[in-house]
């Protein structure tokens, strides 16, 4: 059986998602909340993704801290850009949507907060099976967000579903 996730087209994810330039033209284009709010991926590997969010005037609440939709938005992102990765590496199209997500917040955000998803191989598992199988597959995946002393600020469980669509063209 052939592979489901094409090595070289995520690495060449890797290459483009992990240059500044690139990634903010990409925010520009298809998030650009995100990008007026500062939401940036500083970490992508084939395993971790680790986006940040400051504490900014757009991104502040009227309690002094980040509005949790910015901290959302954050924790979204260091889920969502490993799955494009494997997504778009797949042998076929699959189709990707948040269908669910749960939130603890610990701590007030008052200055940058990370926020860091350690769960490539299970994403890449789900994606495999779902093409695999041709059944969608659900998979509910953690992003912890810390302050710059290590302190949790929130943790995210976010629920993303994956189902394989036609043979690419």
């Amino acid at each position: 059986m052939p592979a489901v996730i094409n090595d070289s087209a995520v690495n060449a994810f890797l290459r483009k998602m992990n240059n500044r330039w690139n990634f903010r033209l990409f925010l520009l284009a298809k998030l650009p909340i995100a990008l007026l709010s500062g939401v940036r991926v500083t970490q992508l590997d084939r395993q971790t993704c680790t986006a940040k969010v400051p504490f900014k005037w757009l991104s502040q609440n009227p309690f002094r801290s980040t509005y949790f939709a910015c901290l959302s938005m954050a924790a979204e992102m260091s889920t969502g850009a490993l799955a494009m990765m494997y997504v778009q590496a797949a042998s076929q199209r699959v189709s990707m949507l948040v269908t669910g997500m749960e939130a603890a917040f610990n701590k007030k955000a008052k200055d940058i907060t990370w926020f860091s998803c350690h769960e490539g191989q299970a994403i890449a598992d789900a994606i495999s099976e779902t093409i695999t199988t041709g059944q969608p597959v659900t998979i509910t995946i953690n992003s912890t967000g810390k302050d710059k002393a290590g302190q949790v600020i929130a943790s995210f469980n976010i629920t993303w579903s994956f189902k394989a669509n036609q043979h690419r063209s």
